[in-house]
């Protein structure tokens, strides 16, 4: 066993287990999680299956792949980082980097696998296009959005309640099969597309003159066009017994418009390659329509793109295999692609998701107009932008007694950048220092490579620090300069930030972009938690699914949706190379903008203080929200700062 196996089996991956009517239960984020393990043939991880209540996962075995080290483990006795975070979760050799949440997790194994065995191309290409596959995080991406959470979560609540849905299909299956339908945008698919219009052109030429000009979805163009994309598909899985795609085609097709191409019709749920999310859909797909089995006549009609996917899936090499080693048994879910009645107009899934959302669809009108008006509104209703002075601008680390690792310069940034941020640093800590406790948790959200998280669990020793990112690149960075610094008192999760639910006292983003900074928000919010937050990108934000803009009841009464947008999109205008007067604007537009969110976290108890970080050439986004939780009684105060948690 080389050192790095060895190394690797120290990695533990902790799976939910949960129950139903007094029987344990793997819910789809752990069967999603086995059946990439089992298509992977992983052996890196030791499994933890994690339940609530004192019992075996015995009855479960047939869904584990043999080939996995598998152990019950008590919710109670898990690892700390692991703890403040939904699962599934993977804690590393070290127990100080914990990777949580459905797709962080799906992607670490896809990487330890080609780790381990560098010639499993077809797991390589679970990644996708630039390996971007499900990499967005799910609180931005509508896409990871769905597949990570919103048609696993539809599956489970129709699991739970089947009796009254089998006449509604869930909203999220119906957005799927919405994509489903659409063509397709791949890398080069000019070429294929050329390709594609040889052959119907070809085929054309072939078919009897009786059937020209009759042409269906039944008819040979369509049958060709089928064949070439799922050729095309397959050829890149590697499938031998495939016969490679036509590599030239003729000058007359040469010369057509791009515009006049035929599209590309989706093979699997990302286009025209197996991918990860066809991983992830799999078992809710299959789970979902195992219990269809006595209803799907009125069902599947609606679904003919999945159902056609479904049976796609299955061809590919490996899935089988994989899904029989989990107990999925995909032959007993087998249905009809062809001979399903068709969905009438009134009941296509287009019509139907948009009587399922309730509303229509708009195009967003483009931004007309300067902020001067929005901001003259604002003000003859009595709303300005108002800044509370610095308590301590002069303030700053001891950078010059700093441990090397701690300082920006040590970072790729020039030596101009690296004293802005120790500037911005300098900004974050000393309000962070203020409302620290000994015994406190910090939290350091869209950390990075640790800048602030570092700097913060150098300066508070009796506090713990944790670092939440979701680029991976840049966590594992972070651990590895606070090693070489020898901290104890710091944790690393790559996740998104609704997967950690950990308790803490303080929340902490520097330059949080768009949205960002109101989930920051929020989570410190729901956890009764102060924080320091350094918004950034305000031309970034939107509504979405947990906000809507304006957030106060203020702003909401004086400003529509579009003005509010306005503001937002010029608040971005405070670059050091425009001109002052246009700065001011952005100024002023940064700090109402910020008015809306203090006001915003003042209906929950909070006090908000909006401020300027000094000097205020440290940075163009140099506004600051310091927000303090409502206060406690004497005795809660106590009690609050005798039981506040420090991970070991």
């Amino acid at each position: 066993m080389t050192a790095s196996e060895a190394k690797q089996q120290h990695s533990s991956l902790y799976l939910e287990v949960c129950s139903q009517n007094e029987e344990p239960r793997l819910p789809l984020h752990t069967s999603i999680v086995l059946f990439l393990l089992s298509y992977c043939e992983c052996k890196t991880f030791k499994v933890f299956l994690v339940s609530n209540k004192p019992t075996s996962s015995e009855p479960l075995r047939s869904q584990q792949p043999v080939s996995l080290d598998v152990s019950d483990i008590q919710l109670e006795a898990l690892p700390q980082l692991v703890k403040g975070c939904r699962l599934p979760a993977i804690l590393d050799e070290t127990g100080s980097l914990c990777r949580a949440g459905l797709a962080v997790v799906l992607r670490h194994i896809i990487n330890k696998t080609i780790e381990a065995d560098p010639s499993r191309n077809d797991v390589l290409a679970l990644l996708g296009f630039k390996k971007t596959c499900l990499k967005a995080c799910a609180e931005v991406s509508k896409w990871t959005r769905l597949c990570e959470i919103g048609i696993p979560s539809a599956v489970e609540e129709h699991l739970r309640n089947p009796t009254d849905q089998y006449q509604q299909l869930p909203l999220s299956i119906l957005t799927l099969e919405r994509r489903l339908a659409e063509p397709v945008k791949v890398h080069n698919d000019d070429k294929i597309r050329r390709q594609k219009l040889q052959e119907q052109r070809q085929n054309e030429k072939n078919e009897p003159p009786e059937s020209q000009g009759n042409l269906d979805s039944e008819s040979k163009p369509g049958q060709v066009c089928d064949g070439l994309e799922l050729r095309a598909a397959l050829a890149k899985l590697s499938v031998d017994s495939v016969p490679a795609l036509t590599t030239r085609e003729n000058s007359e097709i040469r010369k057509v418009k791009t515009t006049d191409l035929p599209p590309l019709e989706h093979v699997f749920a990302e286009g025209l390659y197996f991918t990860l999310t066809d991983v992830v859909l799999l078992p809710c797909i299959y789970q979902y329509l195992c219990s269809l089995r006595t209803h799907a006549a009125s069902t599947l009609h609606h679904l003919p793109h999945l159902l056609r996917w479904y049976s796609r899936v299955q061809e590919v090499p490996g899935v089988l295999r994989a899904a029989k080693a989990c107990g999925i048994l995909l032959s007993d879910t087998r249905v009809p692609t062809s001979g399903l009645p068709e969905p009438s107009a009134e009941d296509n899934p287009a019509t139907l998701l948009l009587q399922e959302e309730g509303q229509e669809v708009t195009t967003q009108l483009p931004f007309v107009g300067g902020p001067r008006p929005t901001i003259t509104k604002l003000k003859e209703n009595g709303i300005e932008s108002v800044f509370a002075p610095h308590p301590c601008p002069s303030w700053t680390l001891p950078w010059d007694s700093l441990p090397g690792a701690i300082n920006p310069t040590e970072g790729k940034m020039s030596n101009i950048r690296a004293v802005r941020k120790m500037q911005q640093l300098n900004n974050l800590v000393a309000m962070v220092a203020e409302l620290a406790r000994p015994g406190y948790t910090i939290v350091d959200f869209c950390s990075g490579t640790g800048h602030v998280g570092i700097v913060l669990a150098h300066t508070l020793p009796d506090c713990q620090v944790i670092l939440i990112e979701n680029k991976e690149e840049s966590l594992v960075r972070a651990e590895s300069r606070s090693t070489q610094l020898g901290l104890k008192n710091i944790g690393f999760i790559q996740a998104n930030l609704d997967y950690f639910t950990g308790p803490f006292q303080i929340g902490v983003a520097l330059h949080a972009c768009g949205v960002a900074t109101d989930m920051v928000m929020e989570h410190c919010i729901q956890a009764g938690a102060a924080f320091v937050i350094s918004p950034c990108c305000y031309g970034f934000i939107q509504n979405a699914v947990k906000f809507k803009f304006p957030k106060s009841k203020q702003f909401e009464e004086t400003l529509t949706y579009k003005e509010h947008m306005i503001l937002c999109r010029f608040a971005d205008q405070t670059a050091i190379q425009l001109p002052p007067e246009r700065r001011l604007i952005g100024k002023q537009c940064m700090g109402l903008v910020d008015l809306d969110r203090s006001w915003a976290a003042e209906t929950h108890g909070y006090s908000v203080r909006v401020m300027t970080m000094e000097p205020e050439s440290c940075s163009p986004k140099n506004n600051m929200l310091v927000g303090r939780p409502p206060q406690k009684s004497g005795h809660e105060v106590i009690a609050r700062e005798v039981e506040a948690p420090v991970h070991n």
